[in-house]
Parts: structure tokens; C-alpha cells; sequence
């Protein structure tokens, strides 16, 4: 392994991105570790150089809500002269309720880091990539970007997008030694949920979420094997073939039913109620300031 390979990860200090800059780190690359808050950066820099000894790491701290957010990390990384080998798209958000209801502005915004951030960073590394013919890059989508969600409208829409131009980039590299790959995750252990507001939601109460530690490995394993997708677990697999079947109809049904409120009750989304054990673990990572900023 080349030391001097570099790995560039967004959404880096919690999560999917967290667990595969860990993968990274224990494989010997050098990472340079992308997120909003700058102590959660040095937090997880200190940690990831734990994890080997050969590796140094590289804090950006910024946010990729902001419209210049990704060319302030692609000029930092020509700054201090960093070739990208890696690069892992995991910064993303959504936003949980009825579209009529939820606020225009923060989906402007969601628009902005799941897509318009991505695109970037993958046009400023891919030329470099492609120009060298060679590089790796992991675009995180989800399980539902073949899926019409309601309730996570905006935010599925752009995960289709996420798919969708990741195939369509796979197609045109393979001519090259450069690779992009496409995560599709089911629903995962994360700080997602609370973040989109959607603890409450049929999906968060009642399912047994995927860890991110697994979610992350079969991203891993198949970012390096080149592989174009990958939808990790079982469940994920078998659902993934039942919406190709599917009606889009039969499919908005369904994810409907999984992203309702679970509390059936007139107010009791805003009734005191023992926490479960999920919430609980939620509730202790942000105090410890694991959970991150994507």
C-alpha cells in the first residue's frame, strides 16, 4: 500500500463516513476528513491516526450547504499539493414531512449539499483522476433512490439523482482504470433520522436498522473491486428486486406506510414517552459529540 495515496471523505465524523474513513485509515491512507465542525474534525483526525500509525490526516472544516463549499476543498487540497485517490461522497441530509408543510428553504438547501456538492467534488477530482487513469469514487445514495417516498420527497428525489449520474459516469469511464461506485443503504443506525426529523416515523420505530459499520464495509469492498452498485443486506437486496417488479404506485404506497408517524394519536408526536433504547444511544453519541454535521 502507498502511504502517500490520499482518501478524501465528507460527512467524516459520524456515520457511514466515520466507519469508512476508519476502513480507509486501517488500510493506510492518508485522509483528509471534510465536515462542518471543526472540533468533531480534530476529535476524529486524532482518532483515525490511532487506528494506524503510517497515516497522517488533513482537517477541512466547511460547510457543504454553502454554495462555494466544494471548490474552498478542492482548492485547499491543490494547496497543500494532495492528490486524491479516494474520494467518498457521504454528506447528505433530508428532511422528514408533508411537502406543503416543510420548509422550502431547508429543502434548497438539502438540494445544495446532496447534490450540487457532490457534483462538484466529483467534477474537480474526476478530471484529475481520469487525466492520471486512476482513482476511486463512492457516492453515497440510499435504498429509496428507486423509491417515491412520500414524506421524504426531496430527499429521495436526489438520491435518485445520486444514482442515476453515478451510472451514467460508470459508463462513461470504462475505458479507464477509474472507478465510481454507488452506496445504496437501507435504513441505517445513524443520526439521520433525528437530524430529518423522522424518529417517529414507522421506518425508525419498528425496523431493525442496518449499523453503519456493515453499511460501510460493503461500501468499502465494493469501492475497491470497482463495482458500479451495491445495496448492502438481505432485506435491502430483496426489496431493491420487489421495486423493480413493482408499480411506482405500489412502491409510493408502500414507502408511505413506512415513512407515516408511528404515533397514531392526535399530539402524541409531542407527548412525554419513555425513550426507547435506539433513542437512548442517540441521545448519549451527541453528548459525547460523535454524531457529526451531515
Amino acid at each position: 500500500m502507498d502511504t502517500k495515496k490520499h482518501a478524501l471523505i465528507t460527512g467524516a465524523t459520524s456515520g457511514i463516513g466515520y466507519e469508512l474513513a476508519k476502513l480507509l485509515a486501517k488500510e493506510g491512507y492518508n485522509l483528509v476528513l471534510v465536515a462542518r465542525n471543526e472540533e468533531n474534525l480534530r476529535q476524529t483526525a486524532a482518532e483515525m491516526e490511532q487506528f494506524s500509525s503510517s497515516i497522517h490526516t488533513h482537517i477541512i472544516p466547511v460547510d457543504l450547504f454553502e454554495k462555494d463549499a466544494a471548490q474552498k476543498v478542492y482548492d485547499k487540497t491543490t494547496e497543500l499539493g494532495i492528490t486524491v485517490n479516494v474520494l467518498v461522497n457521504d454528506a447528505g441530509q433530508g428532511e422528514w414531512g408533508r411537502f406543503i408543510k416543510t420548509e422550502l428553504q431547508r429543502e434548497i438547501d438539502i438540494v445544495q449539499l446532496n447534490i450540487i456538492s457532490l457534483i462538484s467534488l466529483t467534477k474537480f477530482y474526476l478530471r484529475e483522476m481520469v487525466e492520471r487513469n486512476e482513482g476511486k469514487i463512492l457516492q453515497l445514495a440510499s435504498s429509496v433512490s428507486k423509491a417515491p417516498s412520500p414524506y421524504l420527497s426531496v430527499y429521495a428525489a436526489t438520491k435518485a439523482f445520486v444514482l442515476s449520474f453515478t451510472e451514467a459516469l460508470s459508463e462513461e469511464l470504462k475505458d479507464t482504470n477509474v472507478s465510481i461506485t454507488a452506496l445504496q443503504p437501507g435504513a441505517t443506525d445513524t443520526d439521520f433520522f433525528h437530524k430529518a426529523k423522522a424518529e417517529n416515523t414507522v421506518t425508525y420505530k419498528e425496523t431493525d436498522l442496518y449499523s453503519a459499520e456493515e453499511v460501510a464495509q460493503a461500501g468499502y469492498d465494493a469501492l475497491m473491486s470497482g463495482t458500479t452498485i451495491i445495496s448492502p443486506g438481505f432485506m435491502n437486496k430483496t426489496q431493491k428486486v420487489m421495486n423493480t417488479i413493482m408499480p411506482d404506485s405500489a412502491i409510493a404506497a408502500n414507502m408511505h406506510r413506512q415513512m407515516e408517524s408511528s404515533m397514531k394519536e392526535e399530539g402524541r408526536e409531542n407527548s412525554s414517552h419513555p425513550a426507547s433504547q435506539r433513542e437512548r444511544n442517540s441521545i448519549n453519541s451527541k453528548k459525547e459529540g460523535v454524531n457529526g454535521d451531515y
